[in-house]
Order: structure tokens, then C-alpha cells, then sequence
């Protein structure tokens, strides 16, 4: 009896052995001996930016299965993903990654639709060493002031967009009054933009914002007029755009011309008093020519009964290509190390062409558009048609971090 619990006792600390040596591997080498790599998505599903973060979320799954060609696995490894409601909260979304990082343990974050919401999850990424791709959020703070090794951005940021709105109306002795949305969206995009318009001669005469939430914006587009401009240049997003009460408020009859970016197709819809206005697009389905968003374009009405991908899609898109390419070069491991290494300075073919992370901040230079809107038959709003396109090069933004 007493050879027998002796017997039983060795062997015990024989399989506590192996299991601590083997243990001590799995973590030594979690990127590599993890059959499931996961992916925590956050964006608005709910409240005044849904829209955008359902297309981001469809735009997501479909890159997923762009890039994997329909197995959702790289480098034999299932690709799992779970979404997150952020509601447009930052302290949602703390809450929200905070769950994923802790419960879900993802490898990856992605996210989120708001600027704020993105600017309150990032030290998260550095904090738990995970890689966060953001998309589509485009304060330009993201990849600036409040920039770390863990983020990589494949959505435009608001330099990018000013950049492009800039070129589009701004020259020697033209003034020009912003419009835009009290918070960081609008108040970097607004900074960027008056850099980039004073570069080439305007003089930025007023800069306006609202409430992000407000649906009256008289006492705003009072003042606009009032400071006489040439033009009036808007950043908006949300469902409760300005765009009916600007054509109200009769600002083109005063001599004020509007330019903006070419939004998504609902708030096109209200944009028909606009027609003949210049001004940028992120993206419109039918602007790129590449095999990328032709397949997006095709599948995306085989897969949501004939609707076309929408502003933010081919973002969602670019941001899973983004990851599964990188997987792919640092054969599955998914540690923060490998993968800073091989994203620094990647390129990846996106619907909107080939993105390349930047070394320097981590920010996708990519393809925008010089458009101008135009009335189609049979189009039920007024349709960004291309005038050029503005290269990588040409848009990309100043190395703020």
C-alpha cells in the first residue's frame, strides 16, 4: 500500500511537470499555438451613427471573406469575430473593449464609428499590448497627439479629407466660413482643413459648430451668412445633417457657394438643392476601378437584395483585408511584436486601391475623389461623379505624433 501511494505520488509530480512545461510554451508563444484567432469589433449599432456602424460592420465581414477566399481561416487558423455596441459613447466603449480585451481575449480590436468613442480605447490597445486597426474614425488626434505603436488606421483622417476639400475650392484671396460639429471630428477636420486652405491663398473668414446632436441650426447658418463668405464648407456626420435648412435658408441665392465631402447615399438624398456643387468623395460605388470593389459592388447586392455598398463598406472592407494580410506574413502569430513589424510600411489592395500604412504614424494613405455632384436618370439623389482622382501621395496627411 505504502510502494502504491509513493508510485501515485511521482507520478503526480511527473504530469504536474508536463503540464506546467507545456503551459509555459502556450504562453511563451500564444500567437503561434492559438487555433482561433479573434477579432473584437466596435461600432455605433445603435443611436444617431447606426448607419455607419452597420456598414462598417457589413464591409468587415465581407473583407473577411474577400480575403480569405470564403473559409474565414489564415494560416489554418479560424477567423472568429464578435461585435460591440459602443451606443456613440466613449464610457460605453471602454466598457465595451475592456469586455473583449479581459473576457473575449481578442487578438485584434477594430473600431469604432465615433472619433470619441476611438480616442477613449486607444491606450487600451497599448495597455493590453493588441493590435487596434481603426475604422472608421478620422480625427486626426487618432494618429497624432494621442498616436501609439498598438494603432493602425486604414479610415481616412480629417487631414486627409481637408487636403482633398481644400483643392477643391481654396485659392489666392478666396474667403471661406467651416460648419461643423463640436467635437473632435469636427473640430480637427476644421483645423485641417483651414491649414490646408490658408497654404493656397483663402482666408478661413468664420468657424461655425453645433451641437453634434442638435436638429436647429438656424441661429448657426445665420451667422455664416452674416460673415459674407464665398463659399461655405461643411463637415457633418450623422443622421441630422444641415443640408435642408442651408437649401431653406437660401445661402447659394446670397452668392454663398457650398462644398463638402460627398456623403453617404441617405444624406445625398437631401442634397438635391446641391446639385452642381464641387467639392471630394471618400467613396461612391461607382468611382473606383479596380477587381477589388468590383467584387464588393457585385456582392454586396447579391448579399443585402440589391442595395450598393455605402460610404463607410469599402472601409470596413480595407480594415479586415488589412488583418488577414498581415496574418499572413507573420504566418498566424498574432503577438503585437510580429505584427507592428510587417504593418509598418504595408501595402494591401483595398476597393478604393492599394492603402499603405505609413511607418512613420501608422496612417493609411489612400485614393480620394474630386467630384461633382450630378442629376442621373433614374438615381434617386444626386450622384458624385468623378472629375479626378487625388492620389495617396497627393492627400496624404502631415506626421502629427
Amino acid at each position: 500500500m505504502r510502494k502504491l501511494v509513493v508510485l501515485m505520488m511521482v507520478l503526480s509530480l511527473i504530469l504536474g511537470a508536463c503540464s506546467s512545461n507545456s503551459q509555459s510554451s502556450g504562453e511563451a508563444n500564444d500567437g503561434d499555438s492559438k487555433e482561433t484567432i479573434k477579432i473584437g469589433v466596435l461600432a455605433s449599432l445603435t443611436g444617431a451613427l447606426e448607419t455607419y456602424g452597420n456598414q462598417t460592420k457589413q464591409g468587415f465581414e465581407l473583407g473577411l471573406d474577400y480575403a480569405t477566399d470564403g473559409t474565414m481561416e489564415v494560416e489554418g487558423k479560424k477567423i472568429e469575430v464578435v461585435y460591440e455596441d459602443t451606443e456613440t459613447k466613449p464610457e460605453v466603449a471602454v466598457q465595451k473593449a475592456t469586455k473583449l480585451l479581459e473576457e473575449d481575449e481578442v487578438d485584434f480590436l477594430v473600431g469604432s464609428s465615433s472619433s470619441g468613442d476611438t480616442l477613449a480605447v486607444l491606450p487600451l490597445a497599448e495597455e493590453y499590448e493588441r493590435i487596434m486597426v481603426v475604422e472608421p474614425a478620422v480625427a486626426d488626434s487618432i494618429t497624432g497627439s494621442e498616436y501609439n505603436d498598438y494603432i493602425f488606421r486604414t479610415a481616412r483622417s480629417s487631414s486627409q479629407d481637408a487636403i482633398a476639400g481644400a483643392a477643391a475650392i481654396a485659392g489666392e484671396g478666396v474667403k471661406i466660413a467651416t460648419f461643423a460639429p463640436d467635437y473632435s471630428f469636427g473640430i480637427d477636420g476644421v483645423a485641417a482643413f483651414k491649414e490646408a486652405a490658408e497654404d493656397l491663398g483663402a482666408e478661413v473668414v468664420l468657424e461655425e459648430y453645433a451641437d453634434p446632436a442638435a436638429t436647429d441650426f438656424t441661429p448657426n447658418i445665420q451667422k455664416i451668412i452674416e460673415s459674407d463668405p464665398d463659399y461655405l464648407f461643411v463637415i457633418w456626420a450623422g443622421a441630422n445633417s444641415p443640408w435642408n435648412q442651408i437649401s431653406d435658408m437660401k445661402l447659394q441665392e446670397k452668392g454663398i457657394k457650398i462644398s463638402t465631402g460627398a456623403p453617404d447615399i441617405a444624406a445625398l438624398k437631401t442634397m438635391e438643392p446641391l446639385v452642381g456643387m464641387e467639392g471630394f468623395s471618400v467613396y461612391y460605388h461607382s468611382l473606383p476601378d479596380n477587381e477589388v470593389n468590383d467584387w464588393l459592388v457585385e456582392e454586396h447586392k447579391k448579399r443585402f437584395d440589391g442595395a450598393l455598398p455605402d460610404l463607410f463598406t469599402p472601409g470596413g472592407m480595407s480594415s479586415a483585408i488589412s488583418i488577414v494580410e498581415a496574418l499572413k506574413q507573420t504566418k498566424g502569430d498574432t503577438t503585437a511584436e510580429g505584427l507592428i513589424d510587417v504593418m509598418e510600411g504595408m501595402s494591401f489592395e483595398t476597393p478604393k486601391g492599394t492603402m499603405t500604412f505609413r511607418e512613420e504614424d501608422h496612417q493609411a494613405l489612400q485614393t480620394m475623389y474630386a467630384v461633382k455632384l450630378e442629376k442621373q436618370e433614374g438615381v434617386d439623389h444626386p450622384v458624385p461623379v468623378l472629375i479626378r482622382e487625388l492620389s495617396p501621395e497627393e492627400t496624404a496627411p502631415p506626421v502629427r505624433n
